[in-house]
């Protein structure tokens, strides 16, 4: 008999995802777990694995195609089976929960609390989780009707973010268009557009036009949002890291026999996660509907990684509980799954804090922007050795350039200079980590 694998539910007001690779033909002998087809997410390219087990009889998709919830990926001659069609599913993925409750009113929705580290995701939750992660704890009351709900999306509007005028905070329409309207007067366009259309550039000479891949759209589009959000301003500092160079060459052997590289970008790791501990303002968030500052009580580092794909941000989760050594290694795997785009969607949120290292490439400094909801982002550029005076006389030194982006609504220019010292004092006197990290 032949059954049908499906594309599965791909989640909430998102009607499509493009096919990379269609990874069997007709003919193969297809076992349940095989990965079929790889399909390219916001983040990451995601194998998609059979369901079922049987001969190919029949390829429904092509690589370059759009894919849609429902749509046939691959017919299957399967032995002693009634026909059918199912929904493709991880090979992990594990038994669907219960619904929840219904709400006690039919437009009031209570949106529960969420793990700090959630189950295996379904295939539609991986091709559609946003990189941040609530922390753990309820999350935000927002009574709204369905109706206004399904208008804010598909205007762009975070709906947590009205303000409510109806008895209760009780949020209309004419809120949701308030919000857009005052978004389009602060940033000039409606969420997410540019609001400004682009000249005719063919009229003065040949161009090429190629489509933005789904990272450098959902950069784009993340980028533009805490720009909108965030007033943000960037503290810069130098520190001499001449003796932790050389502390990093005579151990770097051992780190590398552990499977991980001794960087500059995986001891800041550390020494950022302990300074998270101390200056905790800077591992928090604003909650402007609430009016409160939520403090994350875990540390959660997030790391940019650049690939020939684009921009992608690793997480190295609870940093200031693990050695240098151990973050090494899993910046080590973290980064290559990065580059070959195989890092599962999980691995990319819930980070309190951003680190954006172009050392490797170049530059004295620059202006990271900080990653909502995020308050906080440190760019490292690369060192240099300069002229210092130490004692009563110059002497060469290694000087690493630092870079502190932060969101000035919760973050003032000392706590961010302050900051940044005990980062600068870490490195220069890495002794400090052991008495206070």
């Amino acid at each position: 008999m032949t059954s049908t694998l499906r594309a599965p539910d791909l989640g909430e007001n998102v009607e499509s995802v493009d096919v990379v690779k269609v990874l069997v033909a007709v003919g193969d002998t297809l076992a349940a777990g095989q990965p079929v087809i790889e399909v390219e997410t916001e983040k990451a390219s995601v194998e998609v694995p059979s369901t079922l087990a049987g001969v190919v009889t029949e390829v429904h998709v092509a690589a370059g195609e759009a894919l849609r919830a429902g749509d046939p990926i691959v017919s299957v001659a399967v032995a002693d089976a009634p026909a059918a069609e199912v929904a493709a599913e991880p090979a992990a993925a594990q038994p669907a929960a219960p619904d929840p409750p219904a709400p006690a009113a039919s437009d009031e929705v209570v949106e529960t609390s969420q793990p700090r580290r959630p189950a295996p995701p379904s295939l539609g939750e991986t091709l559609l989780a946003p990189r941040w992660v609530a922390p753990e704890g309820p999350r935000k009351l927002v009574p709204a009707a369905p109706t206004v709900r399904r208008f804010a999306r598909e205007v762009g509007v975070d709906i947590t973010q009205v303000g409510g005028s109806g008895p209760g905070g009780r949020i209309s329409i004419d809120d949701v268009k308030a919000f857009a309207a005052r978004a389009i007067s602060r940033a000039g366009a409606p969420p997410g557009a540019t609001g400004v259309e682009l000249p005719d550039l063919a009229a003065w000479g040949a161009i090429r036009r190629e489509p933005m891949s789904k990272i450098r759209q959902v950069t784009a589009r993340n980028l533009s949002r805490a720009w909108d959000t965030v007033p943000q301003v960037t503290n810069h500092d130098l520190a001499d890291i001449t003796g932790l160079e050389a502390l990093r060459q005579r151990y770097r052997g051992r780190v590398e026999s552990a499977g991980g590289k001794l960087t500059v970008t995986s001891i800041l790791v550390k020494v950022a996660a302990s300074a998270l501990k101390i200056h905790s303002k800077l591992n928090a968030a604003v909650d402007v509907g609430r009016k409160e500052i939520v403090y994350r009580e875990y540390v959660h580092v997030g790391v940019a990684v650049d690939t020939e794909h684009g921009l992608l941000v690793p997480v190295v989760r609870d940093a200031d509980r693990k050695s240098i050594t151990e973050i090494s290694v899993e910046l080590e795997g973290l980064s290559a799954r990065a580059r070959g785009r195989k890092l599962g969607p999980e691995e990319m949120q819930g980070a309190g804090f951003t680190i954006s290292n172009l050392g490797g490439i170049g530059g004295t400094a620059f202006t990271p922007i900080v990653n909502w909801p995020e308050v906080a982002i440190l760019g490292v550029s690369r060192a240099a050795t300069q002229p210092r005076w130490v004692g009563d006389r110059f002497e060469p030194r290694l000087l690493l350039p630092l870079s502190l982006s932060y969101d000035h609504r919760l973050v003032d220019g000392a706590d961010a200079a302050r900051f940044l010292a005990w980062i600068v004092e870490a490195l220069e006197q890495p002794l400090l980590l052991a008495l206070e990290g």
